[in-house]
């Protein structure tokens, strides 16, 4: 059907040293970069230094090609800023699966890696599709010089517009770990989405996704 299925986030962790939050429902996303119709957001998180990002984004695709995409565990690396590594654990379905990731982190900072959880929620009646992506905790063993991850939550929300147009929004919630430089802190909080978003608009152009179909999905 397409190639074999996963996240990129989810993706991939793109976002990961950009978000780690406890924030009450009373922060409001604050616009900070807005190019190429890719809006990145932030918000201040309390009691914390980082701020949390939200992506939003038009993209040419329906909501099947952009799944497919994201399910793609295979291509993450071509899209997804600073992806090393991405390999599937297990396919427990056509939209649920785990995999392992690792993120390259410019030094001095240690490499991050972390194991996620990618389901499906059943179509909405007014055809959004929402992806969640925790973080699953101890589910294979720490590797040495690598730091783990051990706390993210992702979650993509494709919403129809047209035809062929879908509205693509990503949050992502995590604790880095371990003592990261500030500027590298900004350098994924506000390149890594916009430069993740940038790709992915190619990324999903490719014909292995437009033919790619989900029983459960509408188009």
């Amino acid at each position: 059907m397409y190639r074999s299925a996963s996240f990129y986030h989810i993706i991939l962790l793109f976002l990961f040293f950009g978000i780690f939050s406890t924030a009450s429902a009373q922060d409001k996303w604050t616009l900070s970069t807005n190019q190429e119709g890719i809006k990145v957001y932030t918000r201040p998180m309390q009691n914390s230094s980082i701020k949390a990002v939200k992506v939003s984004c038009t993209l040419e695709a329906t909501t099947t090609q952009l799944l497919a995409a994201i399910m793609d565990i295979q291509t993450c690396s071509e899209w997804v800023y600073h992806s090393k590594k991405n390999v599937m654990i297990k396919q427990i379905s056509p939209l649920e699966l785990i995999y392992y990731s690792e993120v390259e982190v410019p030094w001095p900072a240690k490499n991050r890696d972390y194991v996620v959880h990618i389901q499906v929620e059943p179509q909405a009646p007014n055809k959004v599709v929402t992806i969640n992506s925790p973080c699953i905790p101890g589910y294979v063993a720490e590797k040495q010089n690598i730091v783990r991850i051990n706390h993210s939550v992702g979650q993509w929300t494709i919403t129809p517009v047209s035809k062929n147009m879908v509205q693509a929004e990503y949050v992502l919630e995590v604790d880095p770990m371990g003592s990261i430089p500030a500027w590298l802190i900004n350098l994924f909080a506000t390149k890594g989405p916009l430069e993740t978003f940038k790709k992915l608009k190619i990324h999903v152009q490719d014909d292995v996704y437009k033919k790619a179909r989900y029983a459960q999905i509408s188009n």
